[in-house]
């Protein structure tokens, strides 16, 4: 984890800022340039000096901004390294599928764009944040609780499309399925070094899930 130069505003939501310019007040301008300072801040000093060792006060001098900024921001220190934009993309992705695409086919493409936007917006902080997420059970465990919120826009965006209940029982088993599915799939591409390519370690997945264990009948 060297040569990342974490203040970068290469963040989705950065870049959806430059991409819509005038439309943003300056409000919103500042606070999305606040929570970058932020990330990247706290993405300099784990490089630096580790996850344990950098703290909330480090972070708000570092990005120029108190405390409690900080905190009104990101309740915790995981969320720093946690929050991101996938959620929209997802939404976004699903949005633009045609209607009468089979939902396996929407949920590939969607999941394969989603982990590609996140890899190619700042490989080196997506490299960062996969390998915290394995390394540091406080971001694993907050990983985990977030994962029921993403879980909880699929389950609608699944009803949306396939016409069901999005409290239904097999709503909420397969998309909590996906979402540990993708989950899981992100911490062995980090336990891996990040060699394979990511997008087919998904279609892996989505294979398994739909198609339950190569060979597995045999057993």
């Amino acid at each position: 984890m060297t040569g990342m130069t974490a203040a970068r505003p290469t963040s989705t939501s950065a870049a959806r800022a430059r991409s819509e310019g005038p439309r943003l007040g300056l409000r919103e301008r500042k606070k999305i340039k606040t929570r970058e300072a932020i990330r990247g801040a706290t993405y300099a000093l784990i490089e630096e000096q580790g996850y344990d060792a950098t703290t909330i006060d480090q972070i708000a001098d570092r990005a120029e901004v108190s405390p409690s900024t900080v905190f009104r921001y990101f309740p915790t220190k995981e969320d720093i390294v946690l929050t991101d934009e996938f959620d929209a993309v997802m939404l976004e992705e699903i949005g633009r599928r045609p209607a009468g695409e089979p939902w396996p086919d929407t949920i590939r493409h969607v999941l394969r764009r989603t982990v590609q936007v996140g890899v190619e917006e700042d490989p080196e902080v997506f490299r960062l944040r996969t390998h915290l997420m394995v390394r540091v059970p406080a971001v694993r465990s907050r990983m985990t609780e977030s994962m029921s919120v993403t879980g909880r826009m699929l389950c609608r965006a699944v009803a949306e499309r396939t016409g069901r209940d999005p409290g239904g029982l097999e709503v909420r088993v397969y998309a909590m399925s996906l979402i540990g599915g993708l989950m899981e799939t992100v911490m062995y591409w980090a336990e891996h070094g990040h060699q394979e390519d990511l997008r087919d370690l998904v279609d892996r997945t989505l294979d398994v899930l739909e198609h339950g264990l190569p060979g597995a009948e045999n057993h």
